[in-house]
This record gives structure tokens, sequence and C-alpha cells, in this order.
């Protein structure tokens, strides 16, 4: 079985979530009833958009890193905990020995919540699947038991279906992506933030009704207020934020700029591709359910990569940059540097725009509320973080004393699922299950009021 799994997981790595996506994806098709053809085309479909979306992103992580750096350097910022981004973090996750094991318990978790009618979300984003084994192996490093670890990447498994299925109907409306649901565990934690602090904006006079989505901004500005245009501002004004001193300044600048202008126009259009392969399955899901489950809903779980095409999202994040930058620089007793992970931050904040509506303004808030707790999650779990990619067979940075990243390293499950494994042993990961287990049963009796807290459109009365 070990070899089995051995096997699995490195033909998932080499093959990467672009080859293994539009796999899964035919083969869920084909379960659905979808005509073959279909499926396949599908599959190709949603392979390609992925790549798009990940040749974006790419654009957006090399400038935006690049920025970060310049600024780093230009302000002597120094701290000694390194953020070494993403990849180097799911690098760690598989590396460990929970995630040779995470894909089995997290397709078994998926498969017994549905066919039990707990979730109604399909999580087929397998690649995704090492936030779970992320979560687990801390709870190893911290018990040192293996199985402890196993149980918690499971009971993780299930927290993201619980996230997915409270925030579908945010998504399916905001975002038009009907029978969707994101279970992903950077995107999802962020939502109870976000509720926060719109309950707090909605009680501050004056405040409470500043708008200022893109759709405002276009209508009050006209061609400079399109998401293009507002794109090479922000990448302009960044890129004086980092390159003023710098030789070839005025080049540096300029290119910060058109990138992320592109960046702006390019993402939308990479998601209208995935939605294209999409709705083939959406709808094949809803006939499937409709003639043998009684129309019973089911949310196919995707990468949260397909809501930061929105120009409120992207605006956003781009915003929040040299505001968490100076969050490192301000917050008392803070230790992490931000390099890798900035171009995380719009998956940070992707959910909280069903939430508020798309107000960039809003948004910007949640997001600095997040990451200033993040700093501190962050600083107080990098030890942790740090022993656990040493164990996994990471290399360190050059000069880097402890390590984190923004993606799993700043959210709150992470402090919730190692303090109490700590602190308790397997108690502990069966309390995570029991709080996780009573929530889900609050939300089931009443769905709707939940719904709606996240972002779900109200019933007209």
């Amino acid at each position: 079985m070990e070899v089995f799994l051995t096997t699995l997981k490195g033909v998932i790595d080499s093959l990467g979530a672009t080859v293994v996506l539009p796999i899964i994806i035919f083969f869920v098709g084909l379960v659905l009833g979808a005509k073959p053809g279909k499926a396949f085309r599908a599959g190709i479909t949603i392979g390609i958009a992925f790549i798009g979306i990940n040749l974006v992103i790419g654009l957006m992580w090399g400038t935006l890193s690049d920025v970060a750096q310049a600024m780093v350097t230009n302000w002597n910022i120094t701290r000694d905990i390194v953020d070494v981004g993403w990849p180097a973090a799911a690098a760690i996750a598989f590396g460990s020995d929970v995630g040779l094991w995470v894909i089995p318990i997290a397709i078994l978790v998926n498969l017994v919540l549905l066919v039990f009618k707990v979730t109604k979300t399909l999580n087929i984003d397998i690649w995704n699947y090492w936030h779970f084994a992320f979560l687990g192996g801390m709870v190893y490093m911290v018990t040192n038991n293996l199985t402890y670890g196993l149980a918690a990447a499971g009971v993780a498994s299930a927290l993201a279906l619980f996230l997915a299925d409270w925030t579908a109907k945010a998504v399916q409306s905001f975002y038009n992506l009907p029978g969707i649901s994101i279970p992903h565990l950077t995107t999802a934690p962020g939502v109870p933030f976000a509720i926060i602090t719109n309950w707090i904006l909605d009680r501050i006079p004056g405040v409470k009704d500043w708008n200022v989505d893109s759709d405002t901004i276009q209508k009050r500005f006209g061609v400079f207020g399109e998401p293009i245009v507002l794109g090479l501002v922000i990448g302009l004004a960044l890129g004086a934020l980092g390159y003023y001193n710098a030789e070839s300044a005025a080049v540096k600048i300029l290119q910060t700029g058109i990138n992320l202008a592109a960046v702006m126009l390019l993402l939308p259009r990479m998601v209208q591709i995935l939605m294209e392969g999409l709705i083939p399955i959406s709808e094949a899901a809803r006939e499937f359910m409709k003639k043998r489950a009684s129309d019973r809903e089911i949310y196919i779980g995707l990468d949260s990569a397909i809501l930061i095409g929105n120009p409120a999202a992207i605006s956003s994040s781009l915003l929040l940059v040299p505001i968490a930058i100076l969050l490192s620089i301000v917050l008392p007793g803070n230790r992490v540097i931000l390099f890798a992970d900035l171009a995380v931050i719009p998956f940070v904040v992707a959910l909280f725009a069903p939430l508020m509506k798309g107000n960039i303004f809003r948004m910007i808030v949640a997001g600095t509320l997040e990451l200033a707790v993040g700093f501190y999650i962050a600083t107080a779990m990098s030890p942790l973080f740090t022993a656990a990619a040493q164990n996994a067979g990471f290399v360190m940075p050059e000069g880097a004393s402890n390590i984190t990243s923004i993606a799993d390293g700043f959210i709150w499950p992470q402090v919730l699922f190692t303090k109490l494994a700590e602190m308790l042993g397997i108690v502990g990961v069966v309390v995570t299950a029991g709080i996780l287990a009573v929530v889900w049963f609050l939300f089931s009796k009443n769905t709707k009021a939940w719904e709606v807290a996240a972002g779900a459109p109200a019933e007209k009365k």
C-alpha cells in the first residue's frame, strides 16, 4: 500500500495540477453522465485555462516579488523569519510522512460526508490537498505521533468542505460560477475576518456609505477607472515605491505598471476559458442529481485561483502589498518579512468580495486586519513551521533562521489544530473535530442565514 501511495504521489507531483485536473474532470464528467466527447473537451479546456491562469499569476508573482525586495532594501527592513512562499510550504507538506497518505484520506472523508449528505462539495482540487497535509504534519510534529497527524489531516479536509459549503452560494452568485464551491484553506478561513469587518464598518456613520467598487470607480473616472488602467496606475505607484532610487528606475517603474495592467486584463479572460470547460460538468452534475437524488445539489470544489480574476480582488490585493510591507515594519513584536508570497494576497481576499459586494475599500480594511493577525500567528508558529520544513528535507534559504509563508503560516486553523493537539494529544484532534461538527450542525439548521452572512444574496420579501 505504501509503495502504491508513494508512486501515486510521485505521479501527481510530476504531472502537476494542470495535467491531473483535466484527467479528474474527464472521469468525473463520465460518472455524472456527460458524453465522452463533452467530458474530454471540458477536461482539456479546464487544463488549458489553469495553464493560462498560472502563467498570469507567475507574471504577477515575479513582478510583486521584485518590487517587494526593492522596497525592503530601500526601507532597510530586517527580520529573522523569512517568507519562503507557498510552493515551499506545499513541498514541505507533501514531503512529510502525512503527505504520503493525505490523498486517500481526504478522498475517503469527502465520499463519506457526501454519502451521508453532510456536505454538498465534491473536492476535485487534489493538488491543494497539501493544505491538509500541512496541518496534519504540524500536528505530527507537536505530538510525535503519525496517527494523530493523519487524523488531523482528515479533520482539515472536512473543515475545507464545510467552508466550501458555507460560501458556495456567495461564490456562485457574485462570481457567476454555478455549481462551484471553494474548499481552499488559504482563502476560506478569511471569511470570519470579512464578516467582523463588515459588521464594524456598517456601524460607523459616514464610512458605512462609502462604496468603492470597480463599477463606481469606472463610472466616476471613465477610462481611467477601467481595470487595466487601474492596474497600470497601481503598478506605477508600486514601482515608484520600490525603484525610485534604482538604476534605470523609469524603465522598471513602467515595466511594473504594464505587467500589472496585463494581469488585470488577462486573468478574467483565463477565467472565462475556465468557465467554458466547467459549464458542461456543472450541467451534468445537476442532471445526475435530478435523476438519482431528488434534485439534491452537488458542488464541484475547485482552486480559488478561479476567483482572483475579479477586478475588486486584484485591485484590493495589489493595494495591500505596500500595506503588508508597512505592517511588517510597524507591528510591535513582529519578526516576519514578506517576500515570495505577496502574490498570494489575491487568494486571501477573494472571498471577501461577495460579502462586501466588491467594495475595494472594505476588502482592504478586512485584508489589513487578517494580515495583521497573520503576522503574529506566523511569528508564534515559525519555529514549528521551520522544524517541519527541516523534517521534510527542505533546504533553508541562506541567512534565514526561521521561515513561514502567507499561504498557510498566517491562517488561524494552524493555531487551532496544533495548539489543541500539543496540549491534549489525540483528545485535541477529537475536540477540533467536535467543534467542526457543532458548527456544521448549526449551519445545517439555519443554512440560508449562514449563507447570507457569508455574502449570498438574501431572499426577496
